[in-house]
């Protein structure tokens, strides 16, 4: 899991879908079969992986590769986020440039 804070949109989340989470919502240890890239567009979410936890707010971008064990705590305000979603056997991340 990594973060890096960015100064708005780009290219890279033309493809981005929205996603929107209730506040106060705990998910439990799972895993997703898809690498994720996400842009904090509201509230906060607060990761957990190998026992190790890191809050996410406005601005903030996250990634997790395909497979990794996570706990999302969501907070008080929920949180609503931009997600980019890709297969790790067809589409690594990051995208190649293009010529």
């Amino acid at each position: 899991m990594t973060s890096s804070q960015t100064s708005g949109a780009t290219d890279e989340w033309s493809n981005a879908t929205s996603k929107q989470i209730a506040p106060g919502t705990v998910v439990h240890d799972h895993s997703h079969p898809f690498d994720v890239r996400a842009i904090v567009t509201a509230g906060d979410i607060t990761l957990t992986v190998l026992g190790e936890a890191c809050t996410y707010r406005f601005g903030d971008v996250f990634t997790m590769a395909a497979g990794c064990i996570h706990h999302e705590q969501i907070g008080l305000d929920g949180v609503e986020y931009r997600v980019v979603r890709t297969d790790p056997s067809t589409e690594p991340w990051p995208p190649s440039e293009s010529p």
